[in-house]
């Protein structure tokens, strides 16, 4: 027989089941963290037109992973960022604020900065991205807190070399030209590229651009007049790459003998110079390439322009920049990914060592196709090293290569020499 419950009961009960469902709701919003990361970047200095794009990008993938809630027990991020305008001594004092507001991982911007923090870092017991930058510290055993997560510079200049020598058909080993920014980041590549010439027998020769790199038609004059180059590699920075770009055109070089590093193939830059006018010019990435918000052609791209509308904000204008914007999505999501690992390794009350160790976890990490599948370990912080070569064409970008590398025993050799120097 049926016995109806008293209503009072009833009552009763249903308060209870809402009571424990709060009780359960603020337990986990009390026990849930906010981990800080530090963002270093250049809005202001030399470097300003990319360094907004890349951390605009770092930001907004962020944003989208507390948005999909992507750490476990509703843990979230808040990046702090500060704009050090590409200054060696406010990039220190960028470091030490983050270290005094208790950030547990820092994304480094600079190659002068990272070595002027680099024993602090080793001191301090904090990890810290560079990405593209610092091939010494692809090592990981010999540098633990330093992390380039992508292709380095020996890396990028040794991919680039290939796929100069692969496309080759003259009857003579071609005269390169190393067109550079004169600072460390600069510098970087010229161990592995005098190695490599020593190797092929090719011609190589240096052609060295003071900061802050807006005049540079003597080298450019040098280059095509004198020197006659069949390649130029261009590694340059800001608003020198755009300058290159259109000095060489001036001088009627080839666009399609002439291949950007990582840094010197935006939009930005070939908009300096003119889409037309740089038609077959090649360029070295790091991520996928060729998006903007009215064709966010990515599904992780949709998600940020979607989360923006669900949210009913403004979205500003640098994913249509996408070669400086979607890197630093990329670079957001290396952080996001390793700190997910740590805590679901160690817990939520995580040390800056452990979330160090939390990035020496990240495997086979690729965001569907975004850029190539990221394996970091203890050993190697650049997680494999590839770059995907593209080509400007029909004021866009076309890939010209799958995700490659080059002269990679030459890379290899020349780590294990430097590390043995530390």
């Amino acid at each position: 027989m049926y016995v109806r419950p008293h209503r009072a009961l009833v009552r009763l009960g249903f308060g209870l089941v809402v009571w424990l469902a709060v009780l359960g709701m603020t337990a986990q919003t009390a026990s849930a963290k906010e981990y800080l990361l530090g963002l270093m970047c250049d809005r202001s200095g030399p470097t300003g037109n990319i360094g907004k794009l890349l951390c605009d990008g770092f930001h907004d993938y962020i944003k989208l992973y507390n948005y999909k809630k992507g750490l476990p027990n509703g843990h979230t991020i808040r990046v702090m960022e500060i704009d050090h305008g590409y200054n060696v001594p406010r990039g220190v004092e960028a470091y030490q604020r983050f270290i005094e507001s208790g950030a547990i991982s820092i994304g480094l911007y600079g190659t002068p900065i990272l070595i002027a923090v680099a024993k602090n870092m080793d001191e301090d017991k904090i990890s810290g991205s560079v990405p593209g930058l610092a091939a010494f510290a692809a090592d990981g055993e010999k540098y633990p807190y330093i992390f380039p997560a992508s292709a380095t510079y020996w890396s990028q200049s040794a991919a680039a070399i290939r796929f100069m020598m692969d496309r080759w058909e003259g009857k003579e080993q071609p005269k390169i030209a190393y067109l550079f920014y004169d600072n460390p980041a600069g510098r970087e590549p010229l161990p592995i590229l005098n190695a490599i010439q020593q190797k092929e027998g090719f011609t190589l020769r240096e052609f060295a651009v003071p900061p802050p790199g807006i005049e540079m038609r003597p080298q450019v004059l040098d280059i095509t007049r004198r020197y006659r180059a069949d390649w130029v590699l261009i590694h340059t920075f800001g608003r020198a790459s755009g300058v290159a770009l259109k000095e060489l055109i001036r001088a009627g070089f080839p666009r399609d003998r002439m291949i950007g590093m990582v840094w010197a193939g935006t939009e930005s830059d070939i908009e300096v110079a003119g889409w037309d006018s740089v038609e077959g010019y090649y360029t070295l990435q790091m991520a996928h390439v060729g998006s903007s918000r009215k064709n966010p052609n990515h599904p992780l791209l949709k998600e940020i322009v979607d989360m923006y509308k669900a949210l009913g904000e403004e979205q500003n204008n640098s994913m249509d920049y996408s070669v400086m914007y979607n890197r630093g999505v990329m670079w957001g999501a290396f952080h996001a990914e390793g700190l997910r690992a740590a805590i679901e390794k160690y817990g939520a009350d995580l040390t800056r060592d452990q979330a160090r160790m939390g990035l020496e976890t990240i495997r086979d990490f690729g965001l569907n196709g975004f850029m190539p599948p990221m394996t970091i370990t203890n050993k190697d912080h650049e997680g494999g090293g590839y770059i995907r070569i593209f080509q400007v064409k029909d004021h866009g970008f076309v890939p010209a290569s799958e995700w490659m590398h080059g002269y990679r025993d030459i890379v290899q050799e020349h780590l294990a020499e430097l590390s043995k120097l530390k």
